[in-house]
């Protein structure tokens, strides 16, 4: 008898440390999946981070210094194509979308009131151009937005800002947005909270009135006040 209740008692220490033994497995099982999830997560956002990182940063950009407040009445020769910067037209243009050419002149004025110019090759294909109006008016700073073509770009797309430029391929590229969101009205706009309409501002477009002349006698000059509300924009 004594034989048969030892045996059980060795039978049962064994069942027992054999369920110890698979809920340690199990255990470990379960911790190394759980484990394994979370670092898949992490390197997923990681990744992500990282990624989103590197498709917007804005490294490209070209910066340049330009001194503000420099009104003339002639045509200016810039050394930048588009123009980011330097004398400019006494007139501004209104911020806005435009399917024809601006005069540079008028646009660097905008500029300098905190305006984002998007220029484009006019060959540009017609799902782009839209695809660079959607982004120009999905910002919620449409008062400082302009877009026009531009013969002769170095790169299909530039976008501008008073001292900075950056040249991109496509319309979806990430770093446009960022860029509007940086530089439009950005700390290095000259004169900051001006508007970017009004009356004074120009609307027409370069094939439809010539650069304004200078006035004579006591014609009154443009004047640059405080940027209105916000009010939607319409195509030129």
């Amino acid at each position: 008898m004594k034989e048969k209740a030892q045996a059980r008692r060795e039978h049962l220490q064994k069942m027992r440390a054999e369920q110890k033994r698979k809920e340690r497995r199990a255990a470990f099982l379960m911790w190394g999946a759980g484990g394994l999830v979370v670092l898949l997560l992490v390197g997923g956002v990681g990744f992500y981070l990282v990624k989103q990182t590197r498709e917007t940063s804005l490294d490209a950009v070209s910066n340049y210094s330009y001194e503000a407040g420099q009104h003339v009445w002639t045509p200016v020769s810039y050394k930048e194509t588009p123009p980011v910067g330097g004398q400019h037209n006494n007139y501004w243009q209104a911020c806005d979308i435009y399917s024809k050419p601006i005069h540079n002149e008028h646009a660097v004025h905008s500029m300098e009131h905190g305006a984002v110019w998007i220029t484009y090759r006019p060959d540009l294909p017609k799902q782009q151009v839209d695809a660079l109006r959607a982004v120009a008016t999905s910002t919620g700073q449409q008062d400082f937005m302009l877009m026009s073509p531009y013969p002769n770009l170095p790169s299909p797309i530039v976008v501008s800002s008073w001292g900075h430029q950056l040249k991109l391929d496509k319309p979806d590229d990430p770093k446009l947005p960022a860029f509007i969101k940086k530089f439009q009205n950005g700390k290095d706009t000259p004169e900051l909270g001006t508007t970017c309409g009004g009356p004074d501002a120009i609307t027409t477009t370069a094939d439809q009135a010539p650069l304004p002349p200078e006035p004579k006698g006591n014609q009154q000059q443009p004047m640059e006040t405080l940027a209105p509300t916000a009010s939607p924009t319409q195509s030129k």
